[in-house]
């Protein structure tokens, strides 16, 4: 874990932010679904220690309220720290996204609230931490900031990590909301795609049952279920026959 400059100044902290902002302004389009959280939040992680003095690693998690559960660290070592907290369901992560606001440990050796967590972290070297949470909708992300010297965060929540957690997760609900719009538009050009080879099975079975669009959808929709099969498939099989020898399974179907 790098201990950061005490000094470190504050062209460093703008420079941290502009280059996250510019980053995330482009990330979407580039990097394949099931990666792009994490990848938003090894950013995060990476910049919130470079603009932070007195700070040797940072953690981040995002949730949504579903199973999954990204996560992002700084060095191998803090992995250890998400583990301890996910299994026991005890520690400042927990907390943080409980009550929505940070949550700060200024000395582990003397914070006895989380016994699992404090040993782990103590081995770790861990003096301090403190865990930051943000929330956009139904999506929580929680940043989680580690220093060898006790008392050394207790300013980083009201600090450049905050904007940087904010504009984590306005662009993370930026990117479901975008991915959502991308399959939405995908099972539209699918059902357009389909939809002439339905209007000429309909066709058909209208001429075969002589009954209207509706009735012959509602009997193409019959068989769809009955067999497992997608509507379009069905349609397919019924032009394909011109509907020959469909006459009586159209005819149970209208009863």
């Amino acid at each position: 874990m790098r201990k950061a400059d005490r000094n470190e100044p504050v062209t460093d902290v703008q420079r941290a932010f502009g280059t996250y902002a510019a980053r995330s302004a482009h990330l979407a389009p580039d990097i394949p679904e099931a990666g792009l959280p994490a990848r938003r939040l090894s950013e995060l992680a990476e910049e919130a220690v470079r603009c932070t003095a007195e700070c040797c690693g940072a953690v981040a998690t995002v949730t949504d309220g579903t199973d999954e559960r990204p996560t992002a660290v700084t060095h191998p070592d803090l992995t250890a720290l998400i583990s301890v907290q996910l299994r026991s369901g005890e520690g400042p992560i927990p907390v943080a996204e409980e009550q929505g606001s940070p949550v700060d440990a200024t000395d582990l050796l003397e914070d006895r609230r989380w016994p699992q967590y404090r040993a782990v972290a103590l081995d770790s070297g861990v003096r301090s931490s403190v865990t930051i949470p943000f929330r956009s909708a139904d999506l929580t992300v929680t940043l989680s900031l580690y220093s060898f010297r006790a008392g050394a965060l207790a300013d980083a929540p009201h600090g450049p990590v905050r904007a940087l957690g904010d504009l984590a997760a306005t662009c993370m609900l930026r990117d479901r909301s975008y991915r959502a719009a991308l399959t939405e538009l995908d099972q539209l050009g699918a059902a357009l795609r389909t939809r002439p080879v339905v209007d000429q099975a309909c066709g058909i079975v209208m001429h075969v049952l002589g009954c209207d669009a509706d009735a012959a959808f509602t009997v193409l929709r019959r068989i769809s279920q009955a067999t497992n099969r997608k509507l379009s498939e069905v349609a397919s099989a019924v032009v394909e026959k011109r509907g020959r020898g469909l006459e009586r399974e159209f005819t149970a179907l209208t009863r």
